[in-house]
């Protein structure tokens, strides 16, 4: 899909416009950060430097977290992006890892039940911009510009200049703060001279997606029942490993390690991509090449994420290897975690110095990404004599003895990110065994009827008050949820009575008391959450 290129009122006339906020990139990491402003009352400026969406899979698996926060954003008609992509995706939670024939272990992403949303989503990256430049369309705060590429930067206490490229020629801009999603590559990250810390990776690995016949299937994978298959040493691709994802429409993702070693354009040549899929896929089962890609990955990040009024996000912040699925996910929470601090910053309800928590927070988040795709890259491609016995006794184990099978490191998959030690967040005052602690995402869970939405997920996006039975009076600006202290919601809080938790607008707890809290607990863990400054 294309997009048009429009002059823009600015450019036709000569006259910059100050924009409160410049997002640079449309991928999926820009557009969220574009809703999430909007929905905190902030208008914004999207920049692309292209007019197509992104090809092929690429990022491929939407973890809940992720699309909880799809489903805050409306699309055409009422739905949700959210309900959206559910209804094209496939959802899946279960996963199988397999040493050569025999399946060493199996594990649930989502073994309670009671959740509003699948744990993990397969969607191609490109059918979820789609939904997220239809969410745009529908907000007046938002406006997205075409075949915009920013190729200069300058920045002063004000503000900063900004020189754009159009197919109409060059122009300058203003704007009061910028953000970087525009990816690995990063043109902003590069005018600002900002370098990546962290180990590139010379494994080569190939991706095939792969459209099957109607009435196919993979070695026996059933596709009413999606699962994550995982092969080390599989006999149809010795010495090396692959991962199998289901995908909308019949397509199937196959990713194959090929070794340091590996010629990236032979192994592109379709005949040799066929072959190898023909062997994965079994005899006799017909199928059809949709997409082909060769790549190679790093586990890095940038040094800085805030250099004076310009921020980085996404891709453009960090890198991590595919197993996991944290690339694109950790990016939806760089983006989650900035709208709120950014929108209160232009609205003047707290200081510029709380963005600075967003690059000590996400770069946390990032360093905790960083290290499980390094660990997991590590099993799956050893490159010691060492490593390779470790990782053979390590998965013979693990068929037999489940001690074993947290040691298999096929790729933890992604899950909302510990913001423990933040200066935002209040200690907890005594001991409280169980629910989530300040810092750590507030799980969902089906609320009580008859409250609006019914779940917890629904209710994010706001700084928010729950109480369990009798409540503290909230500050100003601060929504208050009661509710009662039996059931599932109170159970996976572990609140009784008289437990209050106090929520960011990004859904991590900032404070929590098992008995009601003094106005001047409450208070003090209020200002704290601002920074400082009233929100």
């Amino acid at each position: 899909m294309a997009f048009a290129y429009r002059q823009s009122e600015e450019q036709r006339l000569g006259r910059p416009q100050r924009h409160a906020v410049v997002v640079i990139g449309a991928g999926p990491v820009g557009l969220t950060l574009a809703l999430e402003l909007a929905r905190h009352g902030q208008a914004v400026l999207v920049l692309d430097d292209n007019d197509e969406l992104s090809s092929g899979s690429r990022a491929v698996c939407w973890a809940q977290k992720s699309l909880e926060v799809f489903a805050r954003h409306e699309l055409p008609g009422g739905a949700s992006v959210a309900d959206a992509l559910l209804a094209r995706g496939v959802r899946w939670q279960r996963g199988r890892v397999f040493h050569g024939e025999r399946e060493a272990y199996a594990f649930d992403l989502q073994p309670q039940p009671g959740h509003r949303l699948p744990a993990m989503l397969n969607l191609q990256q490109c059918e979820v911009e789609q939904r997220l430049v239809e969410a745009c369309a529908l907000r007046p705060e938002v406006e997205l510009r075409w075949k915009h590429e920013l190729i200069g930067l300058t920045q002063t206490d004000q503000g900063v200049q900004l020189d754009v490229r159009t197919p109409d020629g060059l122009f300058e801009m203003r704007a009061d703060w910028v953000v970087a999603c525009d990816g690995a590559r990063s043109p902003t990250r590069t005018l600002l001279g900002i370098p990546f810390v962290g180990q590139a990776f010379e494994d080569r690995f190939l991706i095939a997606d792969v459209r099957l016949a109607p009435d196919a299937r993979p070695r026996g994978l059933d596709p009413a029942r999606p699962e994550r298959w995982f092969w080390f040493d599989p006999p149809f691709h010795r010495g090396q490993s692959v991962l199998l994802h289901a995908q909308a429409d019949g397509v199937w993702r196959i990713d194959f390690q090929l070794g340091r070693q590996a010629d990236a354009q032979a192994e592109r040549e379709p005949g040799r991509v066929r072959s190898r899929v023909a062997a994965m896929l079994g005899e006799g089962v017909e199928f059809e090449l949709a997409w082909v890609s060769v790549y190679q990955f790093a586990c890095r990040r940038a040094q800085r994420w805030r250099e004076g009024r310009v921020l980085l996000a996404g891709d453009a912040a960090h890198q991590v290897s595919p197993f996991g699925a944290r690339g694109a996910n950790s990016g939806v929470q760089d983006a989650e975690n900035l709208a709120w601090k950014l929108a209160a910053v232009c609205r003047g309800a707290a200081g510029a110095a709380l963005l600075d928590s967003y690059e000590s927070e996400r770069q946390r988040a990032a360093d905790d990404n960083i290290a499980h795709s390094t660990r997991a890259t590590d099993f799956i491609s050893p490159h010691s004599a060492l490593s390779r016995r470790l990782q053979r006794a390590v998965l013979d184990l693990a068929e037999h003895q489940p001690w074993a099978r947290p040691l298999v490191n096929s790729g933890r998959l992604s899950t909302p990110s510990d913001l423990a030690g933040s200066p935002l967040l209040t200690p907890d005052e005594e001991p409280w065994p169980g629910g989530p602690e300040p810092g750590q995402t507030l799980p969902d869970a089906p609320l009580p009827a008859p409250l609006p939405g019914a779940w917890f997920s629904a209710l994010q996006g706001q700084p928010l008050l729950l109480a369990f039975g009798e409540s503290a009076a909230a500050p100003r600006g601060c929504a208050t949820l009661c509710l009662p202290a039996q059931g599932l919601a109170a159970e996976r809080l572990a609140a009784g009575e008289g437990a209050h938790y106090l929520l960011r607008p990004d859904a991590v707890v900032a404070a929590r008391w098992r008995r009601p809290p003094t106005p001047a607990a409450l208070h003090a863990a209020w200002q704290r959450l601002w920074g400082g400054a009233h929100g």
